[in-house]
């Protein structure tokens, strides 16, 4: 049985770190590169301040938070210490999103750039969650930390759903203004925002049933990756000085990051959230497996 098993669990182990790899990576630049900018402010030097989300403040917090994002997406990349980055980067972000933007949000319930900025951050930190079951696990790993594993994959696939809803449904709500921010040489752009409007809600859909999850995350993210090239990267060749422009690429790709690490635990897990939150047992034998395969991925 044992034989048997084998070549099954290293398939499993290999599809999965080819999308999370490439996810994984994706997510980690865009870290680096937001701290980057956060230097640049805090430095004083002419160049893009970032934009929403991420407008800085303070000049020293600005450089702790340029460091500590910095730190976090080298240590995503690298995997040394990654599941501890991705936690602290996860805990971070959720924290930004509960004291800074929820009370601008619920302050101003119809501004929609408060719902934009909140949810970013909370997808972006379910993203970061989600990294801490795709990442290869440290040597001092206890025994039940598998169920906690499969835990915080629900939560992160979760939250990451109920972000997509809302992208989805401002999209639905403000398409005519979305429409203006097509590219001109691409046709029909009153009925891309609205596409792209549906889409979001159909990935929040598979994503969290479990239906289809794995094809809706990586059209997801492939989706995420074209507005990088297509949208995003000549507004800031256009506006190199203008920090909302680098913030929304950036997001994009760290979107785009998050979207096909999913894809790649998806793959092994082959199961929607909802599923696994309607579960009585606490264990789950994917999670047991996800870790095997990313213990063998890490020994080799």
């Amino acid at each position: 049985m044992l034989a048997l098993r084998l070549p099954w669990v290293r398939r499993e182990s290999n599809d999965m770190d080819d999308a999370s790899r490439a996810g994984r990576f994706l997510f980690a630049i865009a870290m680096v590169c937001f701290g980057v900018l956060y230097f640049i402010y805090a430095s004083s030097v002419a160049g893009p301040v970032p934009g929403p989300p991420w407008t800085p403040g303070n000049i020293a917090l600005a450089w702790l938070v340029g460091l500590g994002l910095i730190a976090t997406g080298v240590c995503i990349a690298t995997g040394w210490q990654g599941r501890l980055a991705a936690v602290l980067l996860a805990l971070g972000l959720f924290l930004r999103a509960l004291l800074i933007h929820a009370p601008g949000l619920f302050a101003h319930l119809h501004d929609p750039g408060g719902w934009t900025s909140t949810f970013e951050v909370l997808a972006l930190g379910a993203g970061a969650l989600s990294l801490v079951t795709a990442l290869p696990a440290e040597p001092w790993r206890t025994a039940g930390q598998g169920d906690a594993l499969s835990m915080s994959f629900r939560v992160a696939c979760l939250l990451f759903a109920i972000s997509l809803v809302v992208f989805g449904v401002q999209h639905l709500m403000y398409g005519r203004f979305v429409a203006t921010l097509v590219p001109t040489w691409i046709p029909w752009h009153v009925f891309w925002a609205y596409f792209v409007g549906v889409a979001f809600l159909a990935a929040a859909a598979s994503i969290a049933t479990g239906v289809m999850a794995r094809m809706a995350a990586a059209l997801l993210g492939i989706m995420f990756f074209l507005w990088v090239l297509i949208l995003h990267a000549p507004r800031v060749a256009a506006a190199p000085h203008d920090g909302k422009e680098w913030t929304s690429l950036l997001v994009a790709l760290a979107m785009a990051g998050v979207s096909f690490v999913l894809v790649g635990i998806l793959r092994a897990t082959g199961r929607g959230v909802w599923y696994e939150l309607r579960r009585r047992s606490g264990s789950h034998p994917a999670a047991n497996r996800l870790h095997d395969a990313n213990q063998t991925g890490a020994e080799e």
